[in-house]
């Protein structure tokens, strides 16, 4: 019985300390090795920094606006809501 309970007590230390970081550098490693191959397929490499674009020099107070959306034409315009029908609200008991 001591045996058994001795066996036990090592079986739980090592999954409940040991095998978790043996799990988090295998996935980890399988990771980099992924991430590696799809930055080769794509022409990235992997885990680098995407690259910033460079701030412009501008006036202290003035703004910068990179993205203006178009305007809607008038004929484009959806027609405003002038409201519905009104409907007599009745309470049923």
């Amino acid at each position: 019985m001591a045996k058994f309970l001795l066996i036990l007590l090592i079986f739980w230390l090592f999954t409940r300390y040991v095998l978790p970081i043996l799990l988090r550098f295998v996935v980890g490693t399988l990771v980099k090795k992924q991430a590696q191959k799809f930055g080769q397929q794509f022409g990235q490499e992997p885990f680098a920094e995407a690259p910033r674009p460079r701030p412009t020099q501008s006036a202290p107070g003035e703004v910068h606006v990179d993205f203006v959306p178009p305007q809607p034409k008038a004929k484009d315009k959806p027609q405003e809501f002038k409201g519905g029908e009104y409907v007599d609200f009745e309470e049923v008991k």
